[in-house]
């Protein structure tokens, strides 16, 4: 491996930009972008961050041409998995996002045939690089809330028709018979149940139960406000309950309820509250970046990655109930058109989903339907 570690970006747009960002803070740290891959070709701000590296529609040919040592996966959801077996079988590192894939079968080949390539993956579950994970889990092991009794994670954004609009997958179930599983629990707020699982710590075993409630307000296949519950092979109770239809916003987070105390996690902001004995104490913390631990453990493979596939599979486990969960129902809402796109909103909702998490019930449990009226 030379000192200057490249990497190829396929899938440019959306979510792409905050990569090819990300590569640019990194041209100084021993990272050198070698290539960008969209059937959609860059605009001119793009262009000024791609610089002289080559630009190409398809992927094979643009690894065969620039051999990076990395890869980095962001495109539609069913193409994940074939575009990271790609990369590996060509030589290439990948790092992958959410969700890995749209099955627990397809994500089981792809993690064979990752092992048969011989080429390292980190899933895109940026949350696990968050130091205030790492931190709540020593909590948790020191005793700090006493017994855990479960888990809570909620989170409420509102998106526009915009967002629906923005590709054919998007707020899709299926796309032209194949699997996508684009909905509010599997793609924006995935990370909240992955953390979740995180902080419970078990084993990957199925889950004793596990509950879907899948909602739309949303002209589109995939939920966009849903909860579910599960109890852990540990025994561990954890409810997650997101929306996109959102009044104002909530912050995700996981909270941790004990029984001294509870852990509340923000882990896109870092911020880690813990209420234990009459006390409050606060803290921020920093995170280490997905592709910043990839590019270390090829230096040096002693340096173990933050989400090898094996850390997603609970997730993945969680996936595949929501994709089998019976179609979301249709629930109450408005319209409001004062932005530059028009957006459902579901009155209620963001004090649902925290009712929801902090209550550890199913949003039909916390007359979810009733206040959505």
């Amino acid at each position: 491996m030379t000192r200057t570690t490249t990497v190829l970006l396929a899938g440019l747009h959306g979510h792409g930009r905050w990569h090819l960002r990300e590569l640019r803070r990194l041209h100084g740290a021993g990272v050198r972008l070698a290539g960008v891959c969209d059937p959609v070709p860059p605009t001119a701000a793009d262009r000024e961050l791609i610089g002289d590296a080559p630009v190409g529609a398809e992927l094979g040919p643009l690894l065969a041409r620039v051999r990076p040592d990395v890869t980095i996966v962001c495109t539609p959801i069913h193409t994940h998995a074939a575009l990271a077996v790609l990369a590996a079988e060509s030589g290439s590192h990948v790092l992958l996002e959410k969700p890995p894939a749209p099955t627990l079968a397809e994500f089981d080949r792809l993690v064979a045939d990752l092992a048969g390539a011989g080429r390292a993956c980190q899933i895109g579950f940026q949350s696990f690089g968050s130091h205030a994970l790492a931190h709540a889990r020593r909590l948790l092991a020191e005793g700090a809330v006493g017994d855990v009794l479960g888990i809570g994670a909620a989170g409420a954004w509102r998106r526009d028709a915009a967002y629906y609009a923005r590709a054919r997958w998007a707020g899709r179930r299926t796309l032209d018979g194949i699997p996508v599983v684009d909905g509010a629990l599997t793609n924006p707020f995935a990370h909240a149940t992955a953390t979740a699982l995180a902080l419970d710590g078990g084993e990957d075993e199925p889950p004793r139960e596990l509950e879907v409630r899948l909602h739309r307000a949303n002209p589109i296949e995939a939920d966009d406000t849903s909860g579910l519950r599960m109890v852990t092979a540990r025994g561990t109770t954890i409810v997650v309950a997101g929306t996109l239809c959102a009044e104002g916003e909530v912050e995700p987070h996981v909270v941790v309820h004990g029984s001294r105390g509870r852990l509340v996690l923000e882990y896109r902001t870092g911020r880690l509250r813990l209420e234990s004995g009459g006390v409050v104490r606060e803290s921020e913390h920093g995170t280490t970046g997905l592709l910043t631990n990839l590019v270390a453990h090829v230096r040096d493979p002693a340096v173990p990655l933050l989400v090898p596939p094996a850390a997603a599979r609970p997730f993945m486990r969680v996936l595949e109930a929501v994709r089998l969960a019976p179609e979301p129902r249709p629930i109450p809402h408005r319209i409001d058109r004062s932005g530059p796109h028009p957006r459902c909103v579901v009155p209620g909702a963001d004090a649902a989903v925290l009712r929801a998490a902090h209550e550890l019930r199913l949003l039909s449990e916390v007359d979810f339907t009733e206040v959505a009226r």
